[in-house]
């Protein structure tokens, strides 16, 4: 149960450490080509949510994180025991909600850097919280498909 925490510490490490080194390294709105026309690092800033919703609602953002971070660490032990998909689905969620918060709470807006382009299609710029939280989402979602198999497999035995 201790690594599913461990690995949720990582994460936010490697979050706030990519987040650090673009803050001190790139001004906003630099641009730097990793794979061209395709991956790139681009220094933004934003003061809302996925795909710059709610912008400078900190306060809402302040207080459903706090809730959110506190139904994650219940379901953690809750079914994180349960489950391993589960745990680190909710491990993943845990680290990204995490990772936001803490740009929030002290640099009053989120870094984002990682600038994909799917054709000609500019994906939103995210971060590692985010990528942390959206793969811990696909995870739960297919932990809960392999729990309801697993139950109905049950009930027609």
């Amino acid at each position: 149960m201790i690594w599913l925490y461990g690995l949720s510490f990582l994460i936010i490490a490697i979050d706030q450490i990519t987040k650090w080194l673009v803050a001190v390294m790139m001004d906003v709105g630099e641009r730097i080509p990793v794979i061209d026309s395709f991956l790139y690092l681009t220094s933004h800033r934003n003061e809302g949510a996925a795909w710059g919703i709610l912008q400078g609602q900190m306060t809402f953002f302040y207080i459903i994180t706090v809730i959110i971070v506190a139904f994650l660490i219940y379901y953690l032990h809750t079914y994180g025991k349960e489950s391993k998909v589960s745990g680190v689905a909710l491990a993943l969620l845990l680290a990204g909600a995490i990772g936001n918060f803490i740009d929030r709470l002290f640099r009053k807006e989120v870094v984002d850097f990682v600038d994909v382009y799917i054709g000609s299609y500019d994906y939103p710029i995210f971060n590692v919280a985010d990528a942390s939280l959206t793969i811990g989402v696909i995870l739960f979602l297919v932990a809960t498909f392999i729990e309801e198999k697993k139950q109905k497999e049950a009930k027609s035995s």
